[in-house]
């Protein structure tokens, strides 16, 4: 088991009943109208959510890695459609903006995003390029008033109602990643159009649509970091996200395996709870263990993260390990449900519709076998 300091475990409890009060009890409406939640942005910003790892002089908390992932779990267990949208929002938007933007980005961006009350996007997929930054299209070509980006970005979370994007562009063609630069970009720019609404399989809580840039000019103080080093920027980001996409999918996992264990001792079969039959038994037994590996995978790159440590192998380590932990606690616990647990009233079918996405955002789960060949010196 993990160790978590007394303010940690206090932090957790404190989360636990926010999950109860304001969460659990829309997941299942926020699903079915497909709609997101967006009162729980400056109520989480007031709670002090938002900013848990962010700098106090900005309006965080100042913690680190592991207390982010305590919140992450709990926020994966009681939603993960409704979670996606602050995990896009926090470990990504205002990640990127805290690690390398100046003073003024983190006066305009960081801290209302900390506070919840301006909501930010990451835009990094295109209709031909996801794994694959190297084949971004998306162009951002300079000129005397800034840059003039033109392109279109897919799957882009938050972007149906997000203040600003934080986008991903070339600005070196010819020159793959190594031309990349990261750029602020806001809603309602001239040229910036928010397309199509993409609907998709599970997390339908949130939202994802396609984005538009038609010769949208931004200023030059909308680049974030370093021209052309916006692939470096980009993967810090990413492997700090990884580990959160990893506690969130934890979280997913524990709500699997405690759905599934109170069914199994209610649920009579031949005159027994089904939880007294020993293949039940194993395969609960196998989630379990399964569980708390994934755990301990994801604390653990969480912890290294915090000390400064090298942590891109263990936090592919559980990004991959615990996201495919999640999709097979899902699939068994819909299995150990019977019918029921197939039926749309059940909240176990929108768990099983969620978790798959966890195997392919943030890279995909072979993109993760690659990366930790690699750090094995392969």
């Amino acid at each position: 088991m993990v160790g978590f300091t007394p303010e940690q475990e206090l932090f957790r409890r404190s989360v636990v009943e926010f999950c109860e009060r304001e969460i659990l009890p829309i997941a299942a409406r926020c699903d079915e109208s497909r709609e997101f939640p967006l009162h729980l942005f400056p109520l989480m910003g007031k709670l002090g959510y938002l900013g848990v790892k962010f700098p106090p002089e900005y309006g965080g908390a100042g913690e680190g890695s592991v207390t982010y992932a305590i919140l992450a779990e709990e926020l994966g267990r009681a939603s993960a459609g409704i979670a996606l949208g602050f995990y896009v929002h926090v470990a990504l938007a205002l990640t990127a903006i805290a690690a390398f933007g100046t003073p003024a980005q983190k006066e305009r961006y960081l801290r209302p995003g900390i506070a919840g009350e301006k909501i930010g996007a990451w835009a990094f997929a295109e209709p031909g390029a996801g794994s694959d930054p190297g084949s971004i299209a998306c162009r951002a070509e300079k000129i005397p008033a800034g840059y003039r980006i033109t392109g279109t970005k897919m799957f882009t979370t938050n972007s149906p109602f997000a203040n600003f994007v934080v986008l991903t562009a070339s600005t070196a063609p010819g020159q793959g990643a190594k031309g990349l630069s990261l750029f602020i970009v806001d809603r309602g720019l001239p040229g910036f159009t928010v397309g199509r609404r993409i609907e998709t399989l599970g997390m339908r809580a949130s939202q994802t649509a396609e984005l538009i840039f038609d010769g949208c000019v931004v200023p030059g103080e909308a680049l974030l970091g370093e021209e052309n080093r916006g692939a470096g920027t980009a993967m810090q980001t990413l492997t700090l996200g990884r580990i959160t996409a990893a506690a969130y999918a934890v979280g997913a996992g524990r709500a699997a395996l405690e759905a599934t264990l109170q069914y199994v001792k209610q649920r009579q079969q031949f005159g027994q709870p089904v939880g007294k039959f020993q293949g039940v038994q194993w395969m609960l037994a196998d989630m379990a263990t399964a569980l708390e590996a994934s755990r301990l995978l994801t604390y653990q790159a969480a912890w290294l993260a915090d000390q400064g440590l090298p942590h891109i192998k263990e936090a592919s380590m559980a990004k991959l390990f615990a996201t495919e932990t999640a999709t097979r606690l899902a699939s068994d616990a819909l299995q150990l449900h019977g019918g029921y647990g197939y039926v749309m009233e059940s909240p176990i079918q929108r768990l099983y519709r969620d978790v798959k996405l966890f195997e392919i955002g943030e890279g995909t789960s072979q993109i993760h076998r690659n990366i930790i060949a690699r750090q094995l010196g392969l």
